[in-house]
C-alpha cells in the first residue's frame, strides 16, 4: 500500500532562500527621466561631477560679518552690500556687514553669519550709509552650510542596485542627473482561478448568485505590482477547468517575467494549477510553514517564473508581503530586500500557538503597544485595512500581553 505520508511543509526562512536563488535578475536597463525615476532601480553607480553646495553659502537670512568686527552685542556697523540668493557678492569690507539672503553665497573674508531676528536694522538719514546694530554675540562658522557640505566630486551619491525614492530622485537632480540608467520593469501576468468569482460592477450585490463571491484579491494585488514597479498584464479570471489553466499559463510565459495567480493551488479536485504547472514546466516549491499563506507555491513554465498564492484574501495579501516583495525586487536587482523591523510590546494575548510561523495583523494604540484585530481569519480582509502592520510570531509561540514582540509595520511592506 502507497504511503500517504506527506512532506513536512517548509519553513519561511528556507522557502524564501530558495525562492530568492531562482532569481537572475533582470538584464535591460532603459534610460529613464529623473523625474520619472520613484520606485525604479539604478543598473549603474550615479556619480557626482560637482559638489554640493558648490560654495558656501548662508542657511538664514542676515548678516555676513567678521566676529573680530564685533567686540561685544551693542556693536554698530555698516551695510556695505547686498547679496540676495543666485548673486555674487563682493570681498567683505573690514568693519563692514553684508546683507545676506539664504542661499546666497557668502563672501570673501566673512566667518559668520547673524540671523535678522538678532539685529537691528537702524533708520538712514538722508545722504548717511544704511547700518545694522548687532544685538547677538557671533561664533565662527554660524550659519554658513559649507561647500561640498553635502556632496563632494567624485563622490558615489546613489549606488548601483539602489531602489530610488522621491529624496534620491531630489538628490540626483542636485548633482544634474535629468536621466537615470535603471531595471526595466518587470513584466507580471496576472489572473485568479475559481468559478465563484465574480468581478465588482457585472452583478449587483442583490443578485450575487449563492456561492458567489467579488473577487477581491485581483484589486489589491495589481496595486501591489505597480507598487513594486511592475508592468501588469491583467488576465482576469480563469475558470476551474484544467484545460483553460493550461493555455492561461502558456500564453502569459510567452511574454512576461514572472506569472503570479491567486486561488487554486490548494489540494482539492478543482485546484489545477499545480498539474497545470508541472505539465508545462517545473513546480519546486509547494506550500509554506506560515499563517495565513500555506498553499504558497513558486516553479518555472518555460522562462517565466511561476508564483501562485491561495485563494484566501488575506492570505494572499500576507504571501505577496513576506514572499512575492522581496522576490520582485530581487529580480530588479536589489539586494537588501528584508523590511526593517521594530521590536514592540505586545498589549493582547495570543494563548492559541500554531505549528506554523504565524502573522498576526496589529495595530499601535496611544500607549505605544499593539493591539490585535480580533479576527485573525485569512478571509476577513478588514483585518489588512484596520491594521498598521504585522507581528511575526514564531511556531509554536504564545503571546501574553506586555511581550515583547517583532513588529513588521506596513509601511516597510507596501513600498
Amino acid at each position: 500500500m502507497a504511503s500517504t505520508q506527506r512532506a513536512p511543509l517548509k519553513p519561511l526562512g528556507e522557502a524564501l532562500a530558495q525562492l530568492l536563488a531562482a532569481v537572475t535578475p533582470i538584464a535591460h536597463t532603459e534610460q529613464v527621466a529623473t523625474l520619472e525615476a520613484d520606485g525604479r532601480v539604478l543598473t549603474q553607480d550615479v556619480v557626482s561631477a560637482l559638489q554640493v553646495p558648490p560654495q558656501d553659502n548662508s542657511s538664514m537670512d542676515g548678516y555676513a560679518l567678521r566676529c573680530q568686527d564685533v567686540p561685544a552685542p551693542g556693536t554698530v556697523l555698516p551695510i556695505s552690500q547686498r547679496i540676495p540668493a543666485g548673486a555674487a557678492g563682493t570681498p567683505l569690507q573690514a568693519g563692514t556687514v553684508a546683507r545676506i539672503f539664504t542661499g546666497a553665497p557668502v563672501p570673501e573674508g566673512a566667518d559668520a553669519i547673524l540671523m535678522q531676528e538678532d539685529c537691528t536694522a537702524l533708520p538712514v538719514a538722508d545722504g548717511a550709509v544704511a547700518q545694522v546694530q548687532i544685538n547677538a554675540q557671533p561664533l565662527p562658522g554660524q550659519w554658513i552650510r559649507r561647500a561640498g557640505e553635502d556632496v563632494t566630486r567624485g563622490a558615489v551619491v546613489l549606488a548601483k542596485g539602489q531602489r530610488l525614492g522621491p529624496a534620491a530622485q531630489g538628490l540626483a537632480a542636485s548633482i544634474g542627473m535629468d536621466t537615470l540608467s535603471v531595471v526595466r520593469r518587470p513584466r507580471v501576468a496576472l489572473f485568479s482561478t475559481g468559478d465563484e468569482l465574480v468581478m465588482p460592477g457585472t452583478v449587483a450585490p442583490q443578485d450575487m448568485p449563492p456561492g458567489a463571491i467579488y473577487n477581491s484579491n485581483r484589486f489589491f494585488l495589481c496595486s501591489l505590482l505597480h507598487r513594486m514597479g511592475c508592468d501588469v498584464t491583467d488576465l482576469g479570471i480563469v475558470p476551474d477547468q484544467f484545460d483553460a489553466t493550461v493555455q492561461a499559463l502558456r500564453d502569459a510565459s510567452a511574454s512576461n517575467d514572472v506569472i503570479l495567480t491567486s486561488g487554486g493551488v490548494s489540494v482539492g479536485e478543482e485546484d489545477h494549477i499545480k498539474p497545470a504547472v508541472q505539465s508545462l514546466g517545473s513546480l519546486d516549491l509547494w506550500q509554506i510553514a506560515i499563517k495565513p499563506g500555506k498553499p504558497f507555491a513558486h516553479g518555472k513554465v518555460g522562462a517565466a517564473h511561476f508564483i501562485g498564492l491561495p485563494g484566501n484574501p488575506v492570505s494572499s495579501f500576507v504571501t505577496f508581503l513576506v514572499l512575492v516583495r522581496p522576490f520582485l525586487l530581487r529580480l530588479q536587482g536589489v539586494q537588501h530586500v528584508a523590511p526593517a523591523t521594530e521590536t514592540a510590546r505586545a498589549d493582547f494575548d495570543w494563548p492559541r500557538a500554531d505549528k506554523r510561523q504565524e502573522f498576526l495583523r496589529v495595530r499601535r494604540n496611544a500607549q505605544g503597544g499593539l493591539d490585535l484585530f480580533p479576527n485573525q481569519s485569512s478571509g476577513v480582509l478588514t483585518s489588512a485595512v484596520w491594521g498598521e502592520g504585522l507581528v511575526d510570531n514564531p511556531g509554536g509561540q504564545t503571546i501574553q500581553k506586555g511581550d515583547a514582540v517583532r513588529f513588521i509595520p506596513f509601511a516597510e511592506l507596501l513600498s
